[in-house]
């Protein structure tokens, strides 16, 4: 039998501890199901301020203080702290890298006043990446991969093939780096590139200068030993056009026989109807009349009317031109003459808040509004939702498609990235979803009324209900494709 791997996974957000979106989930799933087949896995994320150190039980590493990490020509001090990820009997190990100066805010990326990005995030996620590599060292533990998620860790694979490539510690380390979203890409400008002290030559357009910027996704997707992202379909559209890869399509072609897409999972321990202790009645798919009782509640909860007739399409979102909004701006007004009710949750651009916020004033029997994020509501409306909607421009995997799913709430998504590889278009009596190709507002429409019309006949409904929830989209297949492809780099 091979001897068990040694793992490191690197992200910068890691769900409880921190979080602004979809990567946090991955962070905290995957490493459990890692460690559920016997590797030996670890993660490391920056210590933020708005991370509470009783809640997140954080223990200060007394040996792990003081660690001296360049950024320029300036030295700063690294400690750490240690907490885990628990599931059950799984528990997985979690370390901090701590500055205070860097990472002693309450927002991950952005200021939470301003909304704007922070002025020195080069130097943040510059001190992060060289900080990992040093805290490896002073722990004595040495990883066979470190797996690198999105462009606040794409210096990793840079540094481990210059600065560290001598280094006896690392003679055997090998990288991955996860794409979750081609869009976000780290883009500083030339004079960030000194802070990093990687020779010179790499600031070029095979390194990681990109249309005169340093783009620390590119460097990531050059250096990396291996490239992942996180549905099959996306993998092919980040290839295929501007639209898609954003900028970086050439790159990603260049290394097209490293680039694998894996499937993110769904957390099954957290998202399902059953289990769910978030959920004023749990249900299954034998006693889905519970159902109607969790709509109740939403309905009640969000001040809307109840009517076992009129289907409730719930979204769950950051609200953002790339997740389709502008399509259902196009299409509010068309929408509010067919028979339904719209439950929406999320935060982000200005014109959408005020987009729902006139929605909810002129249809207010009709439309609710909660413009934050709360999971306990999140939860709620997955489980007292009839359908869910996801028209998103583009999306890498997503997740609340599979959540809704499991609890029997029909999706209507367009068809690209993961929602087209987890979705099947319904066909008469079978499917799990109803999708649309074009992204156009009028498509959408006709989507979203074939979904309605479904609705009506209620025995048609339960049996589209049923097969959806019987899907699997845990992680267990995923964690193991990932296995799969570490043990392969770690032979070469």
């Amino acid at each position: 039998m091979a001897k068990p791997l040694n793992i490191l996974f690197v992200s910068s957000e890691v769900d409880p501890f921190a979080k602004t979106g979809g990567l946090a989930d991955v962070s905290a799933a995957l490493p459990q199901k890692i460690k559920e087949s016997e590797h030996e896995i670890r993660v490391m994320m920056p210590r933020y301020g708005s991370i509470n150190e009783r809640k997140a039980k954080l223990h200060e590493m007394l040996r792990l203080k003081e660690i001296e990490v360049p950024v320029g020509q300036k030295m700063h001090k690294a400690s750490v702290r240690s907490s885990f990820i628990v599931n059950n009997t799984i528990k997985v190990q979690v370390y901090f890298i701590d500055n205070p100066g860097y990472f002693g805010r309450q927002g991950l990326y952005v200021h939470p006043d301003s909304k704007k990005d922070y002025h020195d995030n080069d130097e943040r996620f510059i001190f992060f990446s060289r900080g990992v590599l040093e805290v490896l060292k002073k722990l004595g533990w040495r990883p066979d991969i470190i797996h690198c998620n999105d462009w606040q860790t794409g210096l990793i694979p840079a540094y481990l093939k210059t600065l560290y490539k001598d280094d006896p510690f690392y003679r055997d380390t090998k990288s991955v780096l996860t794409i979750h979203n081609m869009a976000y890409q780290g883009i500083f400008p030339k004079s960030s590139f000194a802070k990093t002290l990687l020779p010179a030559e790499l600031y070029s357009i095979d390194g990681i200068e990109a249309y005169g910027h340093m783009n620390l996704l590119k460097c990531g997707l050059v250096f990396s030993d291996a490239i992942t992202t996180v549905s099959e379909r996306y993998a092919q559209e980040i290839r295929s056009s501007e639209e898609y890869g954003a900028g970086l399509e050439g790159v990603v072609n260049k290394r097209k026989s490293s680039l694998t897409g894996i499937l993110n999972g769904a957390d099954y321990s957290v998202w399902d109807p059953s289990v769910d202790e978030l959920i004023p009645v749990r249900y299954d798919a034998r006693t889905l009349d519970q159902k109607l009782e969790n709509k109740k509640a939403l309905l009640s909860k969000m001040g809307l009317p109840f009517d076992p007739r009129i289907p409730v399409i719930g979204i769950i979102s950051r609200l953002a031109d790339q997740k389709g909004f502008d399509l259902i701006g196009e299409a509010l007004d068309q929408l509010m003459k067919t028979d339904l009710q719209l439950a929406v949750l999320g935060t982000g651009e200005k014109k959408y808040h005020d987009l729902f916020e006139k929605a909810q004033r002129k249809f207010p029997k009709k439309v609710a509004v909660s413009l934050t994020f709360n999971n306990d509501l999140a939860h709620l409306i997955e489980a007292g939702s009839d359908m869910f909607l996801m028209p998103s421009r583009y999306e890498p995997c997503g997740l609340n498609q599979m959540y809704s799913l499991r609890y029997g709430t029909i999706p209507i998504v367009r068809a690209t990235g993961g929602l087209d590889d987890t979705i099947e278009d319904v066909q008469g009596s079978s499917g799990t979803g109803f999708k649309f190709k074009e992204y156009d507002s009028g498509e959408m429409l006709k989507a979203i009324h074939r979904a309605v019309t479904a609705f009506k006949d209620q025995i048609l409904w339960r049996k589209l209900m049923k097969y959806g929830m019987a899907k699997d989209f845990s992680w267990e297949a995923s964690a193991k494709k990932y296995v799969q492809l570490y043990r392969s780099l770690a032979r070469t």
